[in-house]
């Protein structure tokens, strides 16, 4: 019986996640949850009305996060998580709030169990360096 690579190496957790069409699906599913959401109100808040531009750079973001194409590179030139997303006060509540819709949007894909949790655990690493990227700069 054959292994499949570890998630983390080379471009297995792309692939796990179904590449961009999978990740392009999995962001559309976050932002129609952070929409309907109360909790999420105050980080919906903090995006434009449209949300074309946001789902196309998580998606772009994640493709290369995951071992994928550099598709937000390509698009849209370096990024650095914290202190792009340090403009805005971003607390534990919000931070909370994102994970939630997040793990609720994993969760409607079509992924194997292992690999949501996985990719749950390895998105509460910079949503936690967010937090405290905003703490410093806002002193929150």
């Amino acid at each position: 019986m054959s292994q499949s690579p570890a998630y983390g190496v080379g471009d297995a957790s792309y692939q796990a996640a179904g590449g961009i069409d999978g990740l392009q699906r999995l962001t559309d599913d976050f932002y129609r949850l952070m929409d309907e959401r109360p909790e999420a109100a105050a980080i919906r808040a903090m995006h434009p009305e449209s949300l074309a531009l946001a789902r196309d750079k998580l998606a772009c973001f994640l493709s290369g996060w995951l071992g994928g194409p550099r598709l937000f590179s390509e698009r849209y030139g370096p990024i650095s998580i914290p202190s792009f997303h340090a403009q805005w006060p971003i607390d534990q509540a919000h931070s909370t709030a994102w994970l939630q819709c997040m793990a609720d949007a994993i969760a409607r894909q079509p992924y194997a169990a292992d690999f949501a949790e996985y990719l749950l655990a390895q998105l509460r690493v910079p949503a936690a360096r967010i937090v405290q990227a905003s703490h410093s700069r806002h002193g929150a």
